[in-house]
């Protein structure tokens, strides 16, 4: 790519921004709604980074029409309000406020900045610009351009590219330039909080200009002052548990040594393995050689959210405790184990051990886990193999690849919306029918060798890599406990099995 081009500096600046978003700044999205000033003044006390508006209007495909069009207000509400809010309580200049919900055009985004944004985010128009066409049908696999499907018939019709985004974005650039100009405005920082070069349209109709908009155009003192620096962060905070992962690891990311490393590690500790997982991809690559464990971090304590998110391969971390939630969110091929502490007076299988949302959109990789899982298990897991002794309402829900064993008992609406993967349910009480969501998937018993291959060797490994009484009492009984065993299998991937389910036991849904 030539360096000099608009797409090139537009990737540049985009992973610059995204490094210095993902080691810096932390951010809170809050919906446009009456009083949100209020929440962002307190949010902003928090020490936030970023203050995200989002407006009633925007969204995927992927959302409910009635959470696009009657969720919240319109962002220019939201926005206004919490930059009145911030400069009144001189807490403006301690974050970035940024907004979105459906922005279209370059004199959107200038409106926005004069009523107080920073950051304009723009995620419908992009989604559009690279070809979908919003029919709202992600969830079935059939999108009809190819944007979220699993269907490589389908995929095949997808022909975006991020050149079509760098158009989309120069154009958004250039209405936004000559709008500046047309005003006598150098740059942007120029107009951000410019309240008063914005004046209520008449429409000419008492019943359209019945609405009085002033509240919305007022500078509140002082305002005018603030400078908008977004260089650095305006709350730094200490480094990370990570860094200091880094730091010891350098041996194992500098020569492939491999190596064994321990910390304590409380909830305040999030993203721990997400940081050395990047170094390992630059040094080793996504698809390198190195062994499952070839850097082992064990950690003991409670860890906070997102343990684990987007674990590359070579890295295992192993927990002696509890994690919160997003354990292995994006999870790329690492291994995780989370079991409780030796002295835990505690059943394992009878207690919740990781939080909610585990693995979701995981795409590659192992999680084991003695003991339960929280709500929304395996959400959008696309690749990812995971053993866990129980789990809440919406398990598997979207999921669309991977192997789900669950060696105990499960929530409500199991498997709703799951197109792909596997999921084994240990069900000695027969309970589990009752609780499936039978609008995608149908179930069976495990009768066949390969199927039933593949769950004993995870559940195996489940008992020595986490030590699981659960998981050991089963497998010494395994002649007679194998057949409490109930597989779970989307109705789309019946035809594409390379080795077919035990297809005479299957209860298809009814129509």
């Amino acid at each position: 790519m030539n360096t000099r081009s608009p797409a090139a500096k537009w990737n540049r600046s985009c992973r610059a921004s995204i490094q210095t978003a993902w080691s810096a700044s932390l951010r809170n999205q809050l919906v446009a709604q009456s009083g949100v000033g209020t929440i962002a003044a307190g949010v902003a006390k928090a020490k936030a980074d970023v203050i995200l508006i989002s407006g009633h209007n925007g969204g995927t495909g992927a959302s409910p029409a009635t959470s696009i069009k009657y969720a919240g207000l319109p962002w220019e509400m939201g926005i206004t309000e919490a930059h009145q809010v911030l400069s009144m309580n001189k807490l403006r200049d301690r974050i970035t406020l940024r907004t979105d919900g459906g922005l279209r055009t370059g004199r959107d985004i200038v409106m926005a900045a004069m009523m107080g944004a920073e950051e304009y985010g723009i995620g419908t128009a992009a989604l559009i610009a690279m070809g979908c066409i919003m029919v709202r049908q992600c969830q079935s696999n059939t999108c009809p351009v190819g944007v979220c499907t699993q269907d490589e018939d389908l995929r095949a019709k997808f022909t975006g590219n991020a050149d079509k985004v760098v158009n989309l974005i120069t154009f958004y650039a250039q209405e936004v330039r000559e709008l500046l100009a047309s005003i006598g405005a150098r740059s942007m920082d120029e107009v951000i909080g410019r309240a008063d070069l914005l004046t209520q349209v008449s429409r000419g109709s008492a019943h359209l200009d019945d609405l009085d908009l002033n509240p919305m155009l007022i500078t509140v003192d002082g305002a005018k002052d603030i400078t908008y620096d977004r260089t650095k962060p305006r709350n730094p905070v200490p480094d990370t548990l990570d860094a200091e992962i880094v730091r010891d690891a350098a041996r194992f990311l500098n020569d492939g040594e491999k190596m064994q490393l321990h910390y304590a590690v409380q909830n305040t500790h999030r993203t721990v393995g997400t940081r050395v997982s990047s170094h390992i991809v630059r040094n080793f690559g996504m698809r390198n050689s190195l062994q499952p464990d070839h850097l082992t971090v064990k950690l003991t304590g409670s860890a906070g959210q997102s343990l684990g998110a987007f674990a590359a391969p070579g890295l295992k971390l192993e927990v002696s405790g509890d994690a919160n939630d997003y354990v292995g969110k994006g999870l790329s091929g690492g291994t995780i184990v989370v079991r409780p502490p030796m002295a835990s007076p505690l059943v394992a299988a009878d207690n919740t051990i990781i939080g909610n949302t585990v693995l979701y959109g995981a795409t590659n990789g192992y999680l084991f886990a003695a003991g339960r899982a929280g709500e929304r298990f395996a959400v959008r897991n696309s690749g990812a193999k995971v053993v866990v002794e129980g789990c809440g309402s919406n398990g598997c829900e979207y999921m669309t690849g991977g192997v789900a064993v669950i060696l105990g008992p499960i929530g409500a609406n199991f498997g709703a919306g799951m197109t792909g993967g596997m999921a084994y349910l240990y069900d000695p009480e027969g309970l589990a029918d009752t609780l499936i969501n039978r609008e995608t998937v149908v179930t069976c018993p495990v009768s066949t060798d390969h199927w039933m291959a593949e769950l004993e060797a995870l559940v195996r490994r489940h008992a020595e890599e986490t030590g699981s009484r659960k998981a050991k009492d089963i497998l010494q009984y395994w002649d007679v406990e194998k057949a409490k065993f109930l597989q779970v299998c989307p109705t789309e991937m019946l035809n594409k099995l390379e080795h077919p389910l035990g297809i005479e036991d299957t209860a298809v849904p009814a129509e």
